[in-house]
């Protein structure tokens, strides 16, 4: 397993987004994940987007976190927003989002951010399980889907 660090807006990168919402629109019925996102949110050092990619050099599975600060959408100051991970359905099960949730927090305490912060929702038990394995716990709610009762929201300090 190779872990690159990539721009949002490279081809695999936007393969493996489009991917994700898609299964979003599957889970949740709504077109996907709403959330605006660019290209620079995830230009160090206000942020990361990595890929893995498998011994063929086919991408597997994405994440990014980018800075956020106090906003009036429930973010602290010194918060780095977790968004995007994914792994493709073949390859989940063998600890790649661990991998990937590990680099990104490891780039983001090195980027001097406080803690980490993710929305995910009700319908992705396996999301939840990974961060509450990983040491995120439940925290206030933030970001655009702050009001959606499906919204769940976590944290772990970095």
């Amino acid at each position: 397993m190779d872990i690159r660090r990539v721009s949002f807006d490279h081809p695999d990168a936007r393969k493996l987004n489009d991917l994700v919402q898609a299964e979003y629109d599957v889970r949740y019925g709504d077109g996907g994940d709403a959330t605006e996102l660019a290209a620079p949110d995830f230009e160090p050092p206000n942020g990361i987007y990595l890929l893995a990619y498998d011994d063929d050099d086919v991408p597997v599975a994405s994440g990014g976190w980018r800075a956020q600060d106090e906003n009036g959408e429930g973010n602290r100051d010194g918060d780095a927003e977790l968004k995007r991970m994914f792994v493709v359905e073949e390859m989940r099960g063998r600890g790649i989002a661990r991998r990937v949730l590990a680099a990104l927090e490891e780039d983001a305490r090195a980027a001097g951010r406080l803690r980490m912060v993710l929305e995910t929702g009700t319908k992705q038990p396996e999301a939840i399980a990974l961060y509450l394995s990983s040491g995120y716990e439940p925290c206030e709610k933030f970001g655009y889907y702050r009001f959606h009762e499906s919204s769940l929201c976590y944290a772990k300090r970095l």
